[in-house]
């Protein structure tokens, strides 16, 4: 699922990624993969609306992009960004592609396969498993995007806290 854009030591993903701050100021982000159709662009848009700059529970959740996503390697970190076409665009079905705040990039932290409620495990192992994206271990957890806790899951993920 995560292919070569053609530059050393990066990436072009298909999937849509998300960042917010943790409560130390820190930044980082997730990679949302799952086949088209799957709830990537909704979860996202659940989550930015829920925990960010103009949500009721404000905070800085953002988006970094939606569909593609630039991965490349710094150091012994990866750093997700948006490709400069589709900067600040997501795609809400149904309504059409709007524009929204956006990070220009963040350290990526996790990954999150999006899945049917059954394939979600009901305690995750312990570590993580781990997907090796351009030699940096990546953790790696299940979500169903459509239940409403979702959003909340996925910052509790990035965050460790509500």
């Amino acid at each position: 699922m995560l292919a070569a854009d053609g530059c050393a030591g990066s990436l072009l993903v298909h999937g849509t990624c998300v960042s917010i701050s943790s409560s130390d100021g820190e930044v980082k982000a997730a990679l949302l993969r799952g086949a088209p159709g799957s709830g990537k662009s909704d979860l996202a848009l659940r989550f930015i609306s829920r925990f960010g700059d103009d949500g009721p529970l404000g905070g800085d959740a953002n988006l970094i992009a939606d569909d593609q996503v630039l991965v490349s390697r710094e150091g012994d970190s990866l750093l997700a960004r948006s490709p400069g076409t589709i900067a600040g665009r997501l795609e809400v079905r149904g309504v059409g592609i709007i524009e929204v705040d956006h990070c220009a990039s963040a350290p990526l932290a996790v990954i999150v396969d999006l899945v049917d409620a059954e394939e979600v495990p009901r305690l995750p192992p312990d570590p993580l498993p781990c997907e090796d994206v351009l030699g940096v271990c990546v953790p790696q957890l299940k979500l169903n995007p459509f239940e409403l806790s979702s959003p909340v899951k996925l910052k509790l993920a990035l965050t460790g806290r509500l």
